[in-house]
């Protein structure tokens, strides 16, 4: 009896898919941006029109979620990530500066990892796909074990489309044998050229860590601040619809609500009009045993799930047409041991009363510098001057004004470039601050002309050092004559 170790098979299967796909790659950097962009179409339209069979196929599977939210994500992955960038110029020469003398040229990455989370499977799939080709890339995914089947199959869908326009065999795969080993593999192979990575904590960490170029995303943690002058109403509106989309898995939704003392009344009162449950003291500790696991991650118990799903885990009874959980917090127990300041990706929030707004944007710094810090926040508000004021203190990527976060961010309710890759930049542990799209999987390969020679930049009027040569320049002296240096280099420059 021949045994098999399935981190073995899983390590040798990433080498077969990382082989064809740099095959495939050297192939495709040749194509035009014609033809580039008619394999995109074909991504496109196969996975809209998969998007409904997908999403039931994602929810089913994960147990994560609402399936008919995931067909408007899959529809998002896929036909409108295709519309924002189809008239991108991804190709060859991207644009000349004629009075810099200079021109820039793209050059793909190569072939990227892909790692893919079971919140939000199928839709992730097409979106770093169809980023990844239309930079002239090959991608390999590593899937959730907890979708591996959803992912497969949307993984066949857009990459059957693509092999059928034109595109070369091996360009888009999956690893069908998930293991540590084998992402490992995946992320460290000499072939890989970028990580591309979406996930936990720690499988970010492990992209950055793994001496591969990657570019990957922290947590969400997103305060939203309903300052005095928000319409109130709309304000929990956007918040409720936010939360309760695909049951809060867009790791850019609210995770607390803020208010003034001048308004607290008046929102309280709206958040249980359009179905949001206070609960209380008891509850509330009653429903913080099930939000982190004893080693202070997520529980994927709660993940994507209802209130009412939620409510009989942790036993609680909570009215039947509930959408949205609301605990009552304080800013002093604000901390990593506070499960309602933390990311939850579930249907609820943290709820705070301050004094004003300097006391919101305090409070918003200290949620996002325990967990979510250059995600995303929110802001409701009619007063421009404080929601410009607000982004100016806030240490976010993404200050959403007037917008549910789930959608704002990702920007399907706002003009920022659609992703399901959200970028927290340096503050948040990320390699760049981006909504994650075609232009970060490309490089620029510069071509600049001479404009002037050496001899007119080189200062050419001798300085003079009255200091004896066996002596010691005084630094005041040495600090003249570089100035001096400096100025005559300056003016040759201008």
């Amino acid at each position: 009896m021949i045994l098999e170790d399935k981190d073995l098979i899983s390590i040798q299967e990433v080498r077969n898919l990382l082989c064809q796909a740099k095959i495939a790659q050297r192939e495709i950097s040749h194509f035009s941006q014609e033809k580039i962009d008619d394999i995109c179409e074909a991504m496109a339209k196969a996975g809209e029109k998969a998007s409904v069979h997908l999403a039931k196929m994602a929810q089913k599977e994960t147990g994560f979620g609402i399936w008919q939210d995931k067909v408007t994500k899959n529809v998002f992955g896929s036909r409108m990530i295709y519309e924002r960038y189809k008239d991108l110029k991804t190709v060859g020469v991207l644009e000349e500066h004629p009075e810099n003398k200079v021109i820039d040229i793209a050059v793909p990455v190569g072939v990227i990892a892909g790692l893919i989370p079971s919140t939000n499977p199928t839709s992730s799939v097409f979106y770093k796909a169809l980023i990844a080709v239309k930079a002239g890339n090959s991608i390999v995914f590593s899937p959730h074990p907890n979708a591996l089947k959803s992912i497969l199959e949307a993984v066949k869908v857009i990459s059957d489309a693509a092999t059928q326009a034109g595109a070369p065999s091996g360009l888009i795969s999956c690893m069908t044998v998930p293991t540590l080993q084998g992402t490992q593999e995946l992320m460290k192979n000499k072939n890989t050229n970028v990580i591309l990575a979406t996930g936990g904590g720690a499988m970010v960490h492990a992209a950055y860590s793994s001496g591969t170029p990657a570019i990957g995303v922290g947590p969400g943690n997103g305060p939203a601040f309903i300052e005095k002058s928000a319409n109130a109403r709309k304000a929990v509106k956007h918040i409720i619809e936010s939360q309760t989309f695909d049951n809060g898995t867009i790791c850019a939704s609210e995770q607390s609500i803020i208010v003034e003392e001048a308004n607290k009344k008046e929102v309280k009162q709206e958040l249980q009009n359009q179905g949001a449950y206070f609960m209380d003291s008891e509850e509330v500790a009653k429903l913080s045993k099930f939000i982190l696991r004893a080693n202070g991650t997520m529980n994927p118990q709660i993940v994507g799930k209802s209130v009412q799903v939620i409510a009989k885990l942790a036993d609680l009874h909570v009215p039947e047409p509930t959408k949205v959980l609301i605990a009552p917090d304080t800013f002093e127990n604000v901390g990593p041991k506070d499960p309602y300041a933390r990311e939850k990706l579930a249907p609820i929030l943290a709820y705070f009363e301050v004094a004003d707004v300097a006391a919101a944007e305090m409070l918003a710094q200290k949620l996002l510098e325990n967990e979510g810090a250059g995600h995303t926040a929110m802001i409701h508000t009619e007063n421009q001057s404080i929601a410009r004021h607000y982004a100016l203190q806030i240490p976010a990527s993404r200050i959403l004004v007037n917008t549910p976060g789930a959608v704002g961010g990702i920007g399907a309710t706002t003009n920022l470039n659609p992703a399901l890759t959200l970028g927290c930049g340096a503050v948040g542990g990320s390699s760049t601050s981006d909504n994650i799209n075609p232009m970060n999987l490309l490089n620029l390969r510069r071509v600049a002309y001479g404009v002037r020679e050496l001899g007119d930049i080189k200062a050419t009027d001798p300085v003079e050092d009255s200091t004896c040569v066996t002596d010691k320049p005084s630094t005041t002296t040495t600090d003249k004559l570089v100035e001096e240096l400096v100025k005559q280099v300056l003016a040759k420059l201008k």
